[in-house]
């Protein structure tokens, strides 16, 4: 296995040693926690997609990883796992409902991943695991209103509302399917959605069809506006546009003391944050200027939230650990 650095990972503190995955698009990361709060090891590995047969191979995958990782720290011993993945799921019924991009619909991750594993497994949206992470032991837990917005391949958010998540029966903060433009499309069916416009996904597939010539990725897209190129400076300005409305349209309806931006987008920095405060206050009027501020956790929030959340089963269902 290869592992990621883990230096500079916060300690959850006393309690559980718990196993904990966080699946995502192209990559699916793996962790082990010990009754200290420690992060023993994180592990990042390929999504294995396998078409329709994708999600029993990530449930298999989970159980190779968790094997691995085991037999690498033979002194800790999980009582519970956490499991986080993308696209729309059922929390309370551990169902994954449908992944557009992974190929997915109403499969049954936690009953599988607990046949898998061997242990009880709290199930969860990733974007909200990684939200929960960031306001445990991160930038938003300073603030009882806020918004953890993340913003890489998709476009999601975690909503805390008086210092708890509001899921809305797990659909809330899917702030990428709103309509912030006429066009493009949108892999859910829809046309205009924020993120068919400023993801960093999005930002790459539309300078590049815009121009004709291939990037890697969003982060080469502003590298290029740095040097000049008047495409590349239309593509992320109307990303930052887009940005501003959708954002405008959560503070008019939450009203959230801050909004943290995490994903791969945000890494761009100052680049990213200045222009887009500056185009919110444009738009706002009366409203809470809510403080835009980065994720502080960084990479692994979502294996970190996912091991909060199979602690959390100690309080909220303690009769499943002693089974």
């Amino acid at each position: 296995m290869s592992s990621s650095a883990v230096a500079l990972t916060p300690s959850l503190g006393a309690g559980q040693a718990v196993l904990a995955f966080d699946v995502g698009g192209t990559d699916m990361k793996a962790a082990l926690v010990d009754g200290l709060g420690a992060i023993r090891d994180v592990v990042r590995v390929p999504t294995p997609l396998d078409g329709d047969r994708t999600a029993a191979a990530v449930v298999s995958r989970i159980g190779e990883l968790a094997r691995e990782l085991l037999h690498d720290h033979p002194g800790v011993c999980p009582r519970a796992a956490g499991l986080l993945v993308p696209g729309q799921v059922d929390d309370e019924n551990g169902v994954g409902v449908f992944s557009e991009n992974l190929g997915w619909r109403d499969y049954p991750f936690r009953d599988r991943a607990e046949a898998t594993l061997g242990v009880p497994v709290a199930f969860g949206h990733d974007v909200r695991g990684a939200g929960e992470a960031e306001y445990r032991l991160g930038a938003a837990a300073q603030f009882q209103d806020v918004v953890v917005m993340a913003i890489g391949t998709g476009i999601a958010g975690a909503i805390f509302i008086q210092g708890k998540l509001y899921a809305g029966h797990s659909l809330a903060g899917e702030m990428g399917h709103s309509k912030v433009a006429d066009g493009p499309l949108c892999a859910c069916g829809g046309s205009g959605c924020l993120e068919a416009v400023a993801s960093a996904g999005a930002i790459a597939r539309r300078y590049t069809l815009a121009t004709g010539r291939q990037v890697a990725g969003a982060k080469e897209v502003l590298d290029r506006v740095v040097m000049g190129d008047l495409d590349a400076r239309e593509i992320w300005e109307s990303a930052l546009d887009a940005l501003a409305l959708d954002l405008s349209h959560t503070v008019a309806l939450l009203a959230p003391e801050a909004i943290v931006i995490g994903g791969g987008l945000s890494q761009a920095g100052a680049a990213l944050f200045e222009p887009l405060e500056s185009r919110l206050e444009a738009i706002l009027t009366f409203h809470r200027r809510p403080r835009l501020l980065p994720a502080s956790i960084g990479e692994n929030a979502g294996v970190i939230g996912a091991a909060l959340l199979a602690r959390d089963l100690s309080v909220r269902s303690p009769e499943r650990l002693r089974r």
